[in-house]
């Protein structure tokens, strides 16, 4: 029995439902009335919505993060616990790592835990299959799930996003009228994320008549692996490939362009151009500064938990919101 049988045997919607669990006063007191008669008969006390029966919760949220030692990951996780303990929330954190067996674990396991509400921190959460995404909306049945930067129309899954496609679109645009034509796509992720920026370098490029399979390139290692990323740049180039700009997908494989063009004696940006990808805090570790694109991570971790918050205290929150990416230019781009 989950809130959606409630809401269906007594004829409301889940929004009414969770009023009702939550004491809101915007509900009549003949819909009160049918609801909880309704719950009764059905025997029906979820977590998520215990504190509107007076029963105990933990006041704990659940937050999956594949893996903690990306910075983009770990920045996140450390934006969205401050946030939940100003909110009088405590986290359980499981580091999942990338296979969808261990991510199904660690949800059951949060599940166990009682936790209120589940947050998913990066896109590598969501796939292309419906059925390799049923953990999460067998989940959400149960309680809320939110997305870090990832979409999936399910119900009681809410999702915030950085517009990736119209950032990476614009960046390659802007990259290309700046003169430098050979742009090279390096990048290292698939994930639902991963898509949209790749999908915006594409589109811009096909529109310029620039598009070439050999200039997008896939890095297989570690995030870690810094030399072995430019150690794939400088075997395309003796291999012949001509680019004279990179657009990375993060700001790891910005750096390692930018230490690749070094190594060339390329004079950055005049001969060589590098853009980058999240606007950490490496982009001001190297000599010139990286261009990049800030995603404005932590106003999205900020938006998630106030959309959680809305949802347990039994408000009708939007189901996604979408944030603009801006380019921050510094010293690698014209």
């Amino acid at each position: 029995m989950t809130i959606y049988d409630v809401s269906e045997k007594a004829g409301v919607s889940i929004a009414t439902v969770s009023r009702v669990l939550n004491g809101s006063k915007n509900v009549s007191e003949k819909t009160r009335t049918k609801v909880l008669d309704t719950i009764r008969q059905c025997g029906y006390t979820p977590n998520a919505f215990a504190r509107g029966l007076g029963l105990n919760t933990m006041n704990t949220i659940g937050i999956m993060c594949a893996d903690s030692s990306d910075p983009y990951l770990a920045k996140a996780v450390y934006y969205i616990e401050r946030k939940l303990r100003t909110n009088g929330y405590d986290s359980l954190l499981c580091c999942t790592g990338y296979e969808l067996a261990d991510k199904i674990s660690a949800m059951h396991l949060l599940l166990t835990k009682k936790v209120d509400g589940i947050i998913l921190v990066g896109s590598n959460f969501i796939y292309e299959k419906d059925s390799e995404n049923k953990y999460i909306s067998d989940a959400a049945a149960r309680i809320p799930v939110t997305l870090l930067n990832a979409a999936l129309d399910v119900p009681n899954v809410y999702s915030i996003v950085s517009d990736d496609y119209t950032s990476m679109y614009q960046a390659a645009l802007e990259m290309v009228q700046k003169g430098v034509k050979d742009v090279l796509y390096f990048y290292s992720s698939t994930s639902y994320s991963g898509k949209k920026k790749l999908e915006g370098y594409r589109t811009a490029m096909e529109e310029q008549g620039l598009l070439s399979p050999e200039l997008v390139q896939y890095f297989s290692g570690s995030h870690e692996d810094v030399h072995a990323m430019t150690e794939q740049l400088k075997t395309l180039k003796r291999q012949g490939l001509s680019f004279h700009g990179v657009i990375a997908s993060d700001d790891i494989l910005a750096l390692a362009a930018v230490k690749f063009a070094k190594e060339m004696n390329y004079r950055i940006p005049e001969d060589f151009s590098v853009l980058g990808y999240n606007n950490s805090m490496l982009a001001t570790c190297c000599d010139p500064e990286l261009t990049s694109i800030d995603n404005k991570l932590e106003t999205l971790c900020q938006h998630l938990i106030t959309i959680l918050m809305g949802v347990l205290a039994g408000n009708e929150m939007p189901k996604k919101t979408v944030f603009s990416g801006e380019i921050i230019k510094r010293g690698t781009t014209r």
